[in-house]
């Protein structure tokens, strides 16, 4: 069969970008991982058919594969994660699609908002940097800021907050894979959320591998930069000096739990610590892991501490999302469709599908469902 004379260096370029060892991708493409050594090596030819798969494995156009050098690829949002006070520079391939595929979602939104003579939203870019108490007021007029008032669990307040977030316009997905390719998981270590500003269709993203204790948090902090008018993706570490990333963890962590009134109700005398737990948790209506974290921010506990705690967190989690995957739980797929793509543009897309105005099979690609089940998925998740 005839060579794909494709440049060597491309082909390491784009296994590494895609995360993946010379095991692993030779695993992929059915072949001996030395013959995937040949062809980096610049030893042998991959045939035609090969490199083609070699593409699609990689998530790769198989013209870049023929470049003399890597091309360019710009960040696609500004980068607000820090280690130390330095920007991390990069975002691995599943972000980077991710990304991709919001903005995608964000531009036929915006195209609806328009035709569908929806107004602009004047609350975004309402608020100024550094302004904490304008800020937080302003999180308590769109949101409701009576903690009296909130859900008595974290999940049903975490849910109350989605509603309104999207009530008032906005588009809010969660997701632990790129779209809906399940073998391709996100990172939570490399970014907790991000957020695609506009005035008419801006984006919270919150990825779903963190704790729900964690994403509640991640919630906040996103609103609070659709607020600034700021996009960016985000990690919500505790010591980010970023100013705009510093700024939204001040907002959201004084929103859900009042400075003044926290050190008030924390017991400083308390055998351990984590006794004041369950109780502020209580109170405030959050989960344990805010009330952590703002113990952090306070000074009532140090950095190895937090990050145990945390820890112990994420373990439950995983040890939990086992047990459901064993006894065959969680929600079902297309109920998942309006966590991953956003209830909002879940019920656009299916309304315009319906009546005729979009294409089945487009609406299938922008929420995954397959054009002979959407009237059942309008009729059982979105009660149409």
């Amino acid at each position: 069969m005839a060579q794909a004379f494709v440049n060597p260096t491309l082909l390491t370029w784009a296994r590494e970008r895609a995360g993946f060892t010379v095991a692993e991708i030779s695993k992929k493409l059915s072949v001996k991982p030395e013959q995937v050594e040949a062809w980096e090596a610049g030893e042998k030819k991959p045939t035609f058919r090969q490199a083609q798969n070699f593409a699609d494995k990689t998530f790769t156009p198989l013209g870049f594969l023929f470049l003399q050098k890597p091309p360019k690829e710009e960040l696609l949002l500004p980068d607000l994660r820090t280690v130390g006070d330095h920007p991390v520079g990069e975002f691995s391939l599943a972000l980077q699609d991710t990304i991709l595929g919001a903005v995608e979602r964000q531009e036929w939104y915006r195209e609806y908002s328009r035709e569908q003579d929806l107004p602009k939203l004047d609350w975004v870019g309402s608020v100024f940097l550094n302004d904490l108490k304008q800020a937080v007021d302003k999180v308590a007029e769109l949101l409701g800021g009576g903690i009296a008032q909130r859900p008595s669990s974290f999940e049903d307040y975490f849910r109350e907050l989605i509603s309104k977030i999207e009530a008032l316009g906005a588009l809010v997905m969660r997701n632990s894979i790129v779209g809906s390719n399940t073998h391709r998981p996100l990172n939570k270590d490399e970014f907790r959320g991000f957020t695609i500003s506009d005035e008419r269709a801006p984006i919270i993203f919150i990825n779903a591998t963190d704790s729900p204790q964690a994403q509640l948090f991640t919630l906040l902090h996103e609103f609070v930069h659709l607020l600034l008018n700021e996009s960016g993706v985000s990690d919500l570490n505790p010591r980010n000096e970023n100013k705009i990333e510093k700024f939204c963890n001040r907002v959201a962590a004084e929103f859900l739990v009042p400075t003044d009134e926290f050190i008030t109700h924390w017991d400083v005398e308390a055998l351990e610590w984590k006794a004041n737990l369950p109780e502020l948790a209580r109170h405030f209506h959050v989960s344990e892991w805010v009330i952590a974290r703002r113990a952090l921010e306070c000074g009532f506990i140090g950095d190895a501490q937090y990050w145990e705690h945390y820890g112990k967190i994420l373990s439950a989690l995983k040890k939990q999302k086992e047990s459901q995957k064993e006894k065959g739980g969680g929600p079902t797929y297309y109920r998942l469709i309006k966590m991953r793509f956003s209830k909002k543009l879940a019920e656009s897309v299916t309304s315009e599908a319906l009546s005729g105005r979009m294409l089945l099979r487009d609406a299938q690609h922008l929420i995954g469902v397959h054009p002979s089940k959407l009237k059942t998925f309008a009729k059982e998740e979105l009660s149409f």
